[in-house]
């Protein structure tokens, strides 16, 4: 299967701990990502050992995240996308599941730009309490409630340069959970390049170019926004050239595991 050769590729990797990443935090960065299948993955993968660490957090490569999004009554994060906001917020609650680790995150991008704000909080809620709508108030929201609109779940490899400032997510297994609805994005696998400034040496922004992957501006929550609320509620023409590149590769993926 693809995703144990994936693992075993990421063995192959020097590894870095958590006590390490602190200088490549990235709090204020630019992001570049990319989509891809999984089997491109297991190709690709072995091509940047060399210039890339890989995160070990207590003997695990391959990490568990949740993410539980709140918004407003309007939806106002999802629409403000929609809309090309150069100005605009998304709201969290992120748990790291193999470190237990858990931060209520608000996400600002600005002109090209993401700049992350958290605190620590011991778990994810299923309210927000007043303390945390302070503390987003504070990173700049302005809605005067916010409720959990949708819940993710992915596994994601991250590795750190060894020569420049930059991290590299790659998330797996991505699972969208809205009450009792549940839908899975299988086989695909998001990439997201953070850096400082923008630089197209990064060694995986080369290996894109080469093997004619180009950048593609996709978000996860609205994605599963989408996904979970339904087309027919969801006004969602600016993303449909996404919607339809997933499942391009998605069918791509099935011919290639056939």
């Amino acid at each position: 299967m693809p995703l144990q050769q994936v693992q075993n590729i990421a063995k192959t990797f020097d590894t870095i701990g958590l006590v390490d990443m602190d200088s490549v935090q990235l709090m204020n960065r630019v992001d570049t990502k990319f989509v891809f299948t999984l089997k491109d993955l297991e190709f690709l993968l072995p091509q940047l050992v060399e210039h890339y660490f890989v995160l070990d957090v207590n003997g695990v490569l391959l990490s568990e995240y949740e993410s539980l999004y709140f918004d407003d009554a309007e939806f106002s994060s999802y629409h403000d996308h929609h809309k090309k906001k150069v100005n605009r917020f998304k709201v969290r609650y992120r748990k790291y599941v193999n470190s237990n680790l858990a931060f209520l995150e608000v996400k600002h991008k600005n002109k090209g730009r993401t700049e992350k704000s958290r605190t620590r909080v011991e778990d994810i809620p299923s309210e927000m309490s007043i303390e945390d709508f302070i503390f987003v108030k504070n990173a700049g929201i302005t809605s005067d409630a916010m409720s959990p609109s949708l819940m993710n779940s992915f596994s994601r490899i991250t590795l750190v340069s060894k020569a420049m400032n930059e991290r590299l997510t790659l998330d797996l297994n991505l699972t969208y959970t809205l009450k009792d609805k549940v839908e899975v994005i299988e086989n695909i696998v998001i990439a997201e390049l953070k850096q400082g400034k923008a630089m197209r040496n990064s060694p995986f922004y080369q290996l894109m170019k080469n093997n004619l992957i180009r950048p593609l501006k996709i978000s996860k929550y609205t994605i599963g926004y989408i996904i979970l609320y339904g087309l027919e509620n969801t006004k969602y023409n600016r993303f449909k050239k996404k919607l339809l590149k997933i499942k391009k590769l998605q069918e791509q993926c099935s011919q290639q595991l056939s």
